[in-house]
């Protein structure tokens, strides 16, 4: 019995002792891939504010983080980034906007210009179906099926089997109330900026 006590005192040990080394290891590659991967994000984003305001030369005048209740009371964040071009002119917002999707967390980047109309979407995040939810990153550009850009969200965009004037995915209903969600909600964000929100540094985002 004394031997077995031993042994099993020994396996404990060598298994903690494993462990321990293992969350060293994890922890330490970590830290090593954390600066690529936030240089990665920074670079997604930067891109995206480009694409999305369809301008390839352009300023981050201001950041702000605008806190709303949703339809359900429960408080959302966004981020909106307010652009100039070369020669100094407003050229309007790129909003990060969050909603829950079909398979997760939905993040939508929408670009407006001065008066509220859209000019431009990307997804920087998503969870939904491939070849189904996922296609909302196509299905909404110009000149596709749900085609939203230009349009002015001071009404809210449904899809059409709520009412609404925008085709929705084809068996993907609930991603593109999603996504409709997001923009909606982008655009109340930007219009209601307060002029007290919080605000980070300018940053320059030019072509490459």
């Amino acid at each position: 019995m004394k031997k077995l006590e031993s042994s099993l005192l020994n396996m404990v040990l060598v298994l903690t002792g494993v462990a321990v080394v293992m969350g060293g290891i994890l922890a330490y590659v970590n830290h090593l891939t954390e600066g690529p991967i936030n240089e990665q994000k920074a670079k997604a984003l930067a891109d995206g504010i480009k694409t999305v305001m369809c301008v390839g030369d352009l300023t981050v005048t201001k950041t702000d983080t605008v806190r709303q209740n949703d339809a359900k009371g429960k408080e959302m964040t966004y981020i909106i980034y307010q652009t100039q071009d070369a020669q100094g002119k407003d050229l309007g917002a790129a909003v990060e906007s969050t909603t829950g999707g079909f398979g997760g967390d939905l993040k939508v980047l929408v670009g407006f210009d001065p008066d509220g109309k859209i000019l431009g979407y990307t997804l920087l995040e998503h969870a939904e179906t491939p070849g189904l939810g996922a296609k909302a990153d196509k299905w909404f550009q110009k000149g596709e099926k749900g085609d939203i850009i230009g349009k002015d969200p001071v009404e809210p965009l449904t899809v059409s089997k709520d009412g609404g004037q925008v085709d929705a995915i084809t068996a993907s209903t609930i991603t593109s109330r999603a996504f409709l969600l997001a923009v909606n909600n982008a655009y109340n964000a930007y219009k209601t900026t307060p002029a007290d929100a919080q605000t980070g540094a300018s940053q320059q985002v030019k072509e490459k």
